[in-house]
């Protein structure tokens, strides 16, 4: 397989975002089977205010968390706070179980400003932990009666693990302070997720939150780790290779559908991202 192939085979969605958590349905949680199982698969940087869990049963993944990389094996896995930025690689085959968990469900145990942070830096409970995963995982696949009762029951074990084990009550100010941009910005990216086929410009934005142009800018860069321009590019080009996916709409019908201000603008960016152009990136699906 030829470099080209291999970011095409890796296509997926590509762009860093403040994700929403719906839970499973009458749990306090969401949990499921990692999208990426497959393999060849990338997970851009994003965040979101839920804790979430990786853990792997099956093959490895590498995960990015804050810019530094972690490969996790069989037996393994990594906590992510709320609003820490992360990404996921999966090149190869893997079965990961991934938990969800609304920062609501801490309430309780909040240090201060609703904020709570956990540390993998202890590993004494590990075992324990992958162990109600596991479990959780195999309650939610037979589904026999009762088995939401028991699921819970698992979860709130894991969850006083966490609270006791993994908490950490000392936290620094700049972790704080990075907690709130966050926040700030996932409701700057929610609003252009809804708007982002419209012309809305950096100096636009700012003042529809009440920033100015330059202070929203360094916001972007600082904590999201990209620039406003950027990002609003990679929000339009996901939603573009799924029309490109599941329609035969022409390449620059899609373009200026979904705010790209023509099909070369739209053409450059996907072969910038994936090595390839569209229509011969739609050729070879439809193969």
């Amino acid at each position: 397989m030829n470099g080209k192939d291999e970011r095409l085979d890796m296509i997926d969605q590509t762009s860093y975002q403040h994700e929403v958590i719906v839970p499973n349905e009458g749990m306090p949680f969401k949990l499921f089977l990692f999208e990426g199982g497959n393999g060849k698969y990338i997970r851009e940087k994003h965040w979101h205010r839920s804790i979430e869990i990786f853990a792997v049963k099956s093959g490895s993944l590498d995960f990015y968390l804050n810019d530094e990389k972690y490969h996790l094996q069989e037996g393994e896995f990594i906590l992510v706070n709320s609003n820490e930025l992360h990404s996921v690689h999966a090149a190869q085959p893997n079965e990961t179980i991934v938990l969800q968990i609304p920062l609501n469900v801490f309430q309780n145990y909040f240090t201060k400003e609703q904020f709570i942070w956990f540390s993998h830096s202890e590993k004494m409970a590990d075992g324990q932990v992958f162990e109600l995963l596991s479990k959780m995982y195999g309650q939610l696949l037979e589904k026999e009666t009762g088995y939401e009762l028991l699921m819970q029951s698992y979860f709130y074990q894991l969850e006083y693990l966490l609270v006791t084990k993994y908490r950490k009550l000392e936290v620094m100010e700049e972790l704080l302070k990075k907690n709130k941009q966050l926040k700030r910005l996932g409701r700057i990216t929610e609003y252009l997720k809804e708007h982002y086929t419209e012309e809305i410009s950096l100096e636009k934005l700012a003042a529809i939150f009440g920033y100015s142009p330059t202070y929203l800018s360094r916001m972007f860069r600082k904590y999201a780790r990209i620039n406003y321009k950027d990002y609003l590019q990679s929000v339009r080009l996901e939603h573009a290779v799924k029309e490109l996916e599941q329609t035969d709409h022409q390449i620059g019908e899609i373009a200026l559908k979904q705010g790209f201000p023509n099909s070369k603008a739209f053409s450059t960016l996907f072969r910038e991202k994936y090595g390839i152009l569209p229509n011969e990136y739609r050729k070879k699906i439809r193969k």
